[in-house]
């Protein structure tokens, strides 16, 4: 049984995905930061305020704090926008760099295509001197 355990663990999917998910708590902190630090102040220049938490409604007796989910789902917007942009950029960049090394493997290599030639001349040559 430990042997199977070790075996689930060193498998490269459960590696992965640890690995990734360490990543995206690290990522967390700088997607926070940028939404609150540069974001937000351009929203609260053009709202005059970011924070909704304290739009209430009282109904019958109930308090419904709309504000609380008003500002979940206007941070979850503003997150959403800027990843969205973030891998943007990344698949943006992703290409640039595949669509170069796809340039570089096309280059033919000089030696080759001299090798190519002889060997089609070779071909040629033994052709006519069978007819």
């Amino acid at each position: 049984m430990l042997k199977e355990f070790r075996d689930f663990i060193a498998k490269g999917n459960v590696l992965d995905m640890a690995i990734g998910v360490v990543m995206a708590s690290a990522f967390t902190s700088i997607v926070n930061s940028m939404v609150s630090d540069i974001i937000m102040p351009f929203v609260e220049a053009a709202l005059g305020s970011t924070d909704f938490t304290s739009i209430v409604v009282k109904v019958a007796g109930i308090t419904f704090r709309i504000g609380n989910f008003m500002q979940a789902v206007f941070t979850f917007l503003i997150i959403s926008i800027v990843l969205f942009f973030v891998m943007k950029a990344v698949a943006s960049l992703k290409n640039r760099f595949t669509h170069e090394e796809e340039e570089e493997e096309e280059e033919v290599d000089p030696t080759e295509a001299l090798l190519t030639e002889i060997r089609d001349l070779l071909r040629e040559e033994k052709q006519s001197a069978s007819k």
